[in-house]
């Protein structure tokens, strides 16, 4: 069975890097997916739905250094759902995402020029050369075309190389 959740949305923080005691490198930041909708009464109502990303390896270091706070992003990956209880004693849930793929959406703010972070840049953990040649594969991280590459693939199955 495989599950995929692909997500559209706005950096709510800037990333925070992070090493496991293995080296291995991991990049946590939120995106707000945002939904405006007309009600029955003809209202317009705006619902904003936060997901925590994870990132591993290659991406995590590409993400920790060109992403930032506010940038539009297309995010894929594998979705988990988690309970906890909050601060006032009430249920509540978290959404997050494992990444595979984060894709940068938009413009840069000033001047409207695209950096390299924006205007179609690309990064996933194991897809190689996607582009024939596009100027943004330089940037993707090379395929992961065995098991001990820790260029892309899963999460560490090391207990010990688990950051948190």
């Amino acid at each position: 069975m495989y599950q995929q959740i692909t997500i559209i949305g706005n950096v709510g923080r800037d990333p925070e890097m992070r090493y496991t005691q293995g080296g291995v490198a991991v990049c946590d930041f939120s995106v707000a997916v945002n939904k405006r909708y007309t009600t029955a009464g003809g209202d317009q109502r705006d619902e904003t739905t936060w997901f925590r990303v994870t990132c591993w390896r290659q991406l995590a270091e590409t993400m920790g250094k060109y992403l930032t706070k506010g940038k539009q992003v297309m995010v894929v990956g594998e979705v988990t759902a988690s309970a906890y209880t909050d601060k006032a004693g009430q249920p509540a849930a978290t959404l997050e995402i494992t990444a595979n793929t984060v894709k940068f959406l938009g413009q840069r703010q000033e001047g409207g020029e695209n950096d390299a972070a924006g205007g179609g840049f690309s990064a996933d953990r194991g897809g190689g050369n996607r582009g024939g040649g596009r100027a943004d594969d330089e940037f993707a991280p090379p395929q992961n075309t065995s098991r001990g590459n820790r260029g892309g693939g899963n999460p560490p199955s090391n207990p010990d190389d688990i950051p948190f």
